[in-house]
């Protein structure tokens, strides 16, 4: 559009042109806000163990969700920086998470369930059909 032809529009015409070219601007800002859960039950985020042994990075890995160890304590068995589990759950209810989560470095499945309360976090995994389950606490950590 020329100068001249954008100075002669009606001011109601270039209003239109300038909303959509605001929105047009503001929409990737927009998707990506849309896009983290600003919940206090959301599950992604930094968390430490609450045996002070390891923290996690938990987020989203294609269609799952991943948590992966960014730190474990010197000497702690059998867990290293870098392991993975990948989580296969969904939402029942405001901070309250069932699903399954695989374990590729054991190759091990377990039924799992994430209670998640603002800055606090229980995981409770089992196997054998549920008679082996172990609860874990963490804390948010930023």
């Amino acid at each position: 559009m020329s100068d001249f032809t954008r100075l002669n529009m009606p001011k109601a015409a270039n209003f239109g042109r300038n909303r959509v070219k605001s929105f047009a601007c503001a929409l990737p800002l927009i998707v990506v806000g849309a896009s983290i859960p600003a919940e206090a039950s959301d599950i992604s985020g930094n968390w430490a163990r609450g045996d002070g042994n390891a923290r996690v990075r938990i987020a989203r890995c294609g269609t799952d969700i991943c948590a992966v160890n960014t730190w474990i304590k010197p000497g702690t068995p059998k867990e290293k920086e870098g392991d993975k589990l990948v989580m296969s759950i969904k939402e029942d209810s405001e901070g309250s998470y069932s699903g399954t989560a695989f374990d590729p470095q054991r190759d091990l499945s377990y039924k799992l369930t994430v209670k998640v309360d603002g800055d606090r976090m229980t995981t409770k995994g089992c196997v054998i059909a549920g008679l082996i389950c172990k609860g874990v606490d963490w804390t948010r950590i930023n």
